[in-house]
């Protein structure tokens, strides 16, 4: 199944939103590995969508989850930011239902391309 406009997926959009605001939060966080990490789990959620919306359906629905296991690796990380004083409550709230959304969208979408396999 190939996707016409990756651009045009909910789950692409907001996984970007995601990453959007994990910059914009991380931005001046000193901890430099920690912030890398972060930052390039939460691109690599978008990316999966958009590099898997132009290959076979098993193939995409491949890179969808892999597209959530990077969802539950920036809550897993967000968890840690939140125990060392990275991000505050109201922060990390925020930020996980973020992530749950895109996560559920993402299976979603999986769940979708699935019945054409």
């Amino acid at each position: 199944m190939s996707v016409r406009n990756f651009e045009d997926l909910i789950c692409w959009k907001k996984a970007q939103d995601l990453s959007v605001d994990i910059y914009t939060i991380f931005r001046s966080l000193k901890d430099y590995s920690f912030k890398d990490q972060i930052q390039r789990t939460s691109v690599s959620i978008s990316n999966n969508i958009a590099e898997g919306s132009e290959r076979t359906t098993k193939e995409f629905s491949r890179l969808l989850s892999i597209a959530k296991s990077s969802c539950n690796e920036v809550k897993s990380l967000l968890f840690l930011a939140f125990r060392l004083n990275y991000i505050n409550e109201e922060q990390k709230a925020t930020l996980l239902l973020k992530t749950v959304e895109v996560s559920k969208i993402v299976q979603g979408l999986k769940t979708s391309i699935e019945k054409n396999i």
